[in-house]
């Protein structure tokens, strides 16, 4: 009897030892920890530079509205179909070259320029070589997007029409993290001008709130890692039936011995 007593509370510690490596610390769950350090801070926005695969929505316009149609690249009916979907098939696709075709302008460079930067161009080629006065030129990315995978509740790729959103605001959209995911370990995969870069973002600190990073990027991925709680118990899972077998096992030979 005695030894069984022994067996029952060695499989007790064993328990209470595994459920407390699977824990998680409230430091590790908590956001922003010591966001009274960054209070009142200046925001810093990305200058978004125009990359290959980009869709852009480039609209002319002027004094003389019928002036600018030869600018303005419609399909028919397109006119009337305010649809993202619709625009993306009139938009401008920035090739493999960093050159999109514009219409009377021919060819154009759009390497290492922002949206504005191309505004600025298209707009003194209007006027310098005669085609218009005055005329208003916009250039809109039609298919930023963000790709967030790992532990978060939903995974996926998502489509934004802001010129910015934050790192916060992308984990949002993926309905935030699960309670497995590591808030220590997220990974930001960004590709700038056919590089690619990747770093690591600790939430539980404001810190990068004053980096690159607090703003997303078109075309960035976001990879939550589980925490440790989650590793430990992935590292366990497979062991657990054989674990109780052989625990049945024993005690059973335990209390046959005993008798």
């Amino acid at each position: 009897m005695v030894t069984l007593q022994l067996f029952k509370k060695i499989s007790s510690a064993f328990i209470i030892i595994g459920l407390l490596q699977s824990c998680v610390s409230k430091k590790q769950m908590l956001y922003l920890q010591d966001l009274d350090s960054v209070n009142s801070q200046e925001i810093t926005y990305n200058n978004h530079t125009l990359q290959v695969d980009d869709i852009l929505k480039i609209s002319v316009g002027a004094l003389m509205s019928e002036a600018a149609l030869p600018y303005n690249n419609f399909t028919a009916g397109s006119v009337v179909a305010n649809n993202i979907d619709v625009m993306k098939l009139d938009g401008y696709l920035v090739s493999q070259n960093n050159t999109i075709n514009f219409p009377v302008l021919g060819e154009l460079s759009v390497k290492e320029k922002t949206a504005q930067d191309l505004e600025n161009d298209i707009k003194k080629l209007l006027v310098d070589g005669g085609y218009l006065i005055n005329p208003n030129v916009t250039v809109r990315l039609l298919n930023a997007k963000v790709t967030i995978l790992g532990e978060v509740k939903r995974p996926g790729t998502f489509s934004f029409t802001e010129n910015n959103i934050s790192l916060l605001q992308a984990l949002g959209l993926a309905g935030d993290l699960t309670i497995n995911g590591s808030r220590e370990d997220v990974v930001v995969l960004r590709r700038v001008d056919g590089v690619q870069t990747t770093t690591r973002i600790n939430l539980t600190s404001a810190n990068f709130l004053s980096g690159p990073y607090q703003m997303v990027k078109p075309n960035d991925v976001i990879v939550v890692n589980p925490n440790s709680a989650k590793l430990k118990t992935a590292g366990y899972v497979g062991n657990v039936s054989t674990i109780l077998g052989i625990t049945s096992l024993l005690l059973s030979s335990i209390i046959l011995l005993t008798r």
